[in-house]
This record gives C-alpha cells, structure tokens and sequence, in this order.
C-alpha cells in the first residue's frame, strides 16, 4: 500500500501528465486546494473540477515551462509538506520567475482532502506585470 508521502511525491515527480493524472486521482471528491492570498490564482477551490479548472487550466493556458520542482517532503501522520520552487514564464509579458512555496497536504484513506499553498507572490505578480 502506498504512504501517504508516496501519493504526493506521484503528484510532483513525473513528467507533468503523469503528475497531473496522479493528482486527479489522488483527489478526494470533496477536496479543497486553498492557493495563497496575493498569488494571482488565489482563492479556495472544492473538488477536482474546480481545482482544475481554476488553477492548473489556467498555470497551462497562462505560463510556458511553469514547473513546481520540490526539494524537500515532509511527512507527519496525516500531513505531507512540500517545500519547492515554482519556474515559469509569463506569456503576456514574456517575463520568467523563480519562486518558493511550500504546499501542505492532508490525507485520509490515501485521498488528498485539502491542500494549502504558501508561497512568495510578488516574485509571481512581477512576472505578469509589463
């Protein structure tokens, strides 16, 4: 039986199909994803609709190359943290970024029932502004 740290490491790890393919099915159907106030995305999101069509629809239409490269997990009973850098380039503005977050996850049963996302935003709104 995979850990709960497996589960999550599947979400970052692959090639991003994979990833995002390991994500939707490590969702739980009433999941929140709670991304930072300040980041552009910012808000909570309820299920994996939402959450997809929310955020990662819009990192895909919006970013080239956008990538959330963790280098540290953390595991606790039923939390997971990630801690990484998010890498991208703006397409309206052309503008790349580099910035840290840090993503925690809590599970039961071995589904993903939220996620919370800190991350440093001003370095993300630099990269959209022209």
């Amino acid at each position: 039986m995979k850990t709960n740290l497996d589960i999550i490491r599947a979400t970052y790890e692959g090639a991003s199909a994979d990833n995002g393919k390991h994500l939707l099915a490590a969702l739980a159907p009433t999941a929140t994803w709670t991304e930072a106030a300040g980041f552009p995305y910012a808000g909570t999101y309820t299920g994996p609709d939402e959450i997809v069509a929310k955020v990662f629809s819009r990192l895909a239409s919006e970013w080239l190359d956008y990538r959330a490269t963790v280098h540290t997990y953390l595991a606790d009973g039923d939390r997971v943290a990630a801690f990484g850098v998010y890498s991208g380039t703006y397409r309206a503005t052309g503008k790349a970024m580099s910035a840290t977050f840090a993503h925690l996850y809590r599970l039961e049963g071995g589904k993903i029932v939220s996620m919370e996302q800190y991350v440093d935003s001003a370095i993300v709104r630099q990269a959209m502004q022209a």
